[in-house]
């Protein structure tokens, strides 16, 4: 997960136990996957414990995450609680990004204050980002 969220950022790691047992590359299946947003609303529905995707509702226990696509990890206004790992960050939420990050949160970024297993499901987290997409333009 690590190397395919540096691989995403563009960082360029390599990492040889990839090549032991070789997995199916999540970014690739994003483009081949058709997300969508009403099953994705459903998936959504435990993230709702902490985020937001409503413009008016402002930040829960995480970020809001209205238009949360082209915005700078870890540096959303008024949201306060950010782990270190997320302030010092430095990436920008794409689709892409977002599917990486959704395998496993906590594996994708150590340190991160995010409490998710994630979605294993490649299906489930192409859905997801269809309907993150879909409430940015309301």
């Amino acid at each position: 997960m690590i190397a395919v969220l540096a691989r995403v950022l563009g960082l360029g790691l390599l990492v040889a136990a990839a090549s032991v047992h070789p997995q199916p590359d999540p970014v690739d299946e994003l483009s081949l996957l058709q997300g969508d947003a009403a099953r994705g609303r459903l998936v959504f529905a435990p993230c709702r414990t902490c985020h937001f995707t409503d413009a008016a509702a402002g930040h829960g226990n995480g970020p809001n995450l209205y238009r949360i696509f082209g915005k700078v990890a870890g540096q959303q206004e008024g949201f306060e609680y950010y782990s270190d790992a997320l302030k010092a960050a430095d990436f920008v939420w794409t689709p892409q990004v977002m599917y990486a990050w959704l395998e496993n949160p906590m594996a994708a970024l150590p340190g991160t204050s995010m409490m998710s297993a994630g979605v294993p499901d490649a299906r489930q987290r192409a859905d997801l980002i269809a309907y993150l997409q879909s409430v940015s333009v309301r």
